[in-house]
């Protein structure tokens, strides 16, 4: 019997975060109920303190996901909000095969606040080691 999971990334943005990879990944950041929200801090479930306004919505301060709308059985990815930033290299990294649309999305997300680390090849595989916004390392290939 396999499971289901969600990769969940540590991030001091989370929903700058699930924007940008949402834009770089064609996925969509999942909605916010505000109404769902309003209803447990009227509770006394949850407090304001627990959530923010991001692009005119309210959110829960503590992280957004993003999903793949077209693919629903792909896992998750929630951005989480933690207090430290990113001080090491990753232990674990997303790699986007973007096969001939390599190059063009390379310069889209370098223009959406990537970097490009260095260019690798073994064989015939040729990647790109990138960081996102907060420094978290990423390959396209």
């Amino acid at each position: 019997m396999g499971y289901e999971f969600q990769v969940t990334v540590d991030s001091n943005t989370p929903h700058t975060q699930a924007k940008w990879w949402a834009d770089a990944l064609g996925w969509r950041v999942e909605p916010s109920d505000e109404n769902f929200i309003r209803g447990l801090i009227a509770a006394g479930h949850a407090s304001e303190d627990d959530t923010e306004i991001f692009e005119g919505t309210l959110v829960w301060k503590i992280g957004a996901a993003i999903s793949d709308p077209d693919t629903p059985a792909r896992p998750r990815v929630l951005f989480q909000l933690v207090p430290e930033g990113k001080t090491v290299k990753n232990r674990m990294h997303f790699d986007i095969r973007a096969g001939d649309d390599r190059d063009a999305l390379i310069d889209k997300l370098v223009a959406a606040g990537a970097t490009v680390l260095y260019r690798e090849s073994q064989g015939p595989y040729e990647w790109v080691t990138m960081t996102d916004p907060e420094g978290n390392e990423f390959c396209v290939a």
